[in-house]
């Protein structure tokens, strides 16, 4: 989006909000214009959905990380769910009814998924096995039902794994990858600690999704479910194995389980089918996941060697 001249681009934050993982973005007071905004406060997204009216919505503000959501259920629906309810209300308050509002569900809330019902499509049982999902089910259902009452054009999309840089390291990838930087820069030992490897899932690099977003509020029937990910399937084993095997210390890094990052309930399989929206849409994955995990263990090299640069 910010290389088209043809729109003006708006985003929101809370007023103690991090704006570091925007930095590398130049001239960004200038691209775009960020507001204000409390998305548990209906009357704060009313105000800045009406000051803006906009023609696009991406519905990213979100609890995103699993392991937390067990010991915060009632954070991670009152976020998920009712900061979503709050934007679909200004919508339907406005009579923005033409306004294409993106909500970025997540390959999660398949939750428990058997061999034989492979691969995943959009026809495929619910069976959430952690508050995170449960939220985000309830976060697609409402906007379908909006669309259905009220005839808002919202586009459903569930995203399967996606990676890349500047994702935080309490993910499972980023968090390899910034201990395997931190082993380099003899800042720990030679061992990468982790939770259950064994998963098995799809993975796309963050800059593909990103694009495949846009087509999905460009192209996509309001109302519609569609599934996105790749034809890449690993396990995080697999994953955590290319990554170590990038590193000059590859022959002395060991693995260890460590506890603490085992979760109550794990979800094994989320392999999915996405013809239905490269059907529609023509979009594909360009980027090959080998490089997306070689930028990823850049990136944390590069935070790591700023880190010790700036530590006294």
């Amino acid at each position: 989006m910010l290389a088209r001249a043809d729109c003006q681009i708006f985003g929101t934050h809370r007023w103690s909000s991090r704006l570091t993982l925007l930095r590398h973005i130049k001239d960004l007071e200038k691209r775009i214009e960020l507001l204000v905004c409390n998305i548990l406060d209906p009357v704060s997204v009313l105000e800045v959905v009406e000051r803006i009216r906009p023609d696009w919505i991406f519905h990213f503000a979100a609890e995103s990380f699993v392991a937390p959501s067990w010991h915060m259920p009632h954070l991670y629906v009152n976020t998920n769910v009712n900061g979503t309810i709050n934007f679909l209300e200004a919508l339907r308050k406005l009579k923005l009814t033409k306004t294409r509002f993106h909500v970025a569900g997540s390959g999660e809330e398949y939750g428990l998924v058997h061999e034989h019902e492979l691969p995943i499509d959009e026809r495929t049982e619910l069976r959430p096995v952690n508050p995170y999902a449960v939220s985000k089910v309830a976060q697609d259902l409402i906007c379908y039902e909006h669309h259905q009452s009220y005839g808002l054009h919202t586009v459903r999309t569930r995203a399967f794994n996606h990676e890349g840089p500047r994702r935080d390291k309490v993910f499972a990838l980023p968090s390899f990858a910034y201990q395997i930087a931190r082993i380099e820069s003899g800042l720990q030992e030679p061992v990468v600690k982790v939770g259950s490897l064994t998963a098995r899932r799809n993975w796309t690099d963050v800059r593909d999704m990103v694009q495949a977003y846009h087509r999905a509020v460009e192209r996509c029937v309001p109302g519609e479910l569609y599934l996105i990910g790749s034809n890449r399937v690993l396990t995080v084993k697999e994953c955590l194995d290319k990554l170590i095997a990038l590193s000059p210390f590859a022959d002395r890094i060991q693995v260890e389980e460590d506890r603490e990052r085992l979760r109550p309930t794990e979800v094994p399989l989320l392999v999915g089918r996405y013809d239905k929206f490269v059907n529609l849409t023509g979009w594909k994955p360009e980027i090959d996941f080998e490089q997306t995990l070689v930028d990823t263990l850049e990136y944390w090299r590069l935070r790591v060697r700023q880190h010790q640069l700036s530590s006294p």
